[in-house]
């Protein structure tokens, strides 16, 4: 069976890293247009650079939880493509193997210059010149509203050979992930969600299961493996 599961902020919240969307997510403290397009990175750097310095560091303190444990154990028995919209690497130091980040992450850079991707430096500055140009011209290397998420070609051919469509811990409210539902079914793919309540997009999921996503996850996966 191919299984492709897309992840969302809900799965890496009981790691301690914010969500977006919630009353006391990430939104309610900063206007997504100051740092999360590219119009706000050109007015002050600055500051959206210090936003993400912070979300790095918070990163890096956070741990995997049992829903990210659980999906590598899924991963490693059926092969699961794991599709994920978090920046974090939550998923990686879990254990889980080539997983797709469609918005990037966020423990790289990218230079604007030159186009030079690497490891990120643990703080990034607007002086902070580029390791292979030079110039001063380093950014996350994280997807903004108004840019094309990474990955996409490869994302919709495993849709179009997917069994099982799961998604866990989104909102569905950003596309084109919000879509990705509606075109695995159309596809033939039964589609499952799994999030702490209905998302937006609940209505185009053929079934669900609503939780936490360290209970929920992990008894889901287990389910799975017990055939």
């Amino acid at each position: 069976m191919n299984i492709v599961i897309l992840t969302g902020a809900g799965i890496s919240a009981e790691s301690g890293l914010g969500t977006f969307r919630d009353a006391d997510g990430l939104w309610t403290k900063y206007a997504l247009e100051d740092v999360a397009t590219p119009e706000g990175f050109a007015r002050d750097p600055a500051l959206v650079l210090d936003f993400y310095n912070k979300r790095r560091r918070n990163c890096l303190d956070a741990a995997p939880n049992a829903a990210h444990m659980a999906l590598t154990k899924l991963q490693a028995a059926t092969g699961a493509l794991i599709v994920t919209q978090n920046v974090d690497d939550l998923h990686e130091r879990a254990g889980s193997k080539d997983v797709i980040h469609m918005h990037g992450e966020l423990l790289k850079q990218l230079c604007h210059n030159c186009g030079d991707v690497r490891a990120a430096t643990a703080v990034i500055e607007p002086e902070t010149p580029c390791p292979a140009c030079q110039r001063p011209a380093l950014r996350p290397d994280v997807v903004w509203f108004g840019e094309m998420p990474y990955h996409m070609e490869r994302i919709w051919e495993a849709l179009a050979n997917a069994d099982l469509f799961v998604s866990i811990g989104t909102s569905g409210a950003v596309y084109p992930a919000a879509g990705f539902a509606q075109d695995a079914r159309r596809r033939g793919a039964d589609t499952l969600e799994l999030n702490l309540e209905p998302s937006e997009g609940a209505r185009d999921f053929t079934s669900a299961i609503y939780g936490p996503a360290t209970d929920i996850v992990p008894a889901w996966v287990d389910s799975v493996l017990k055939g």
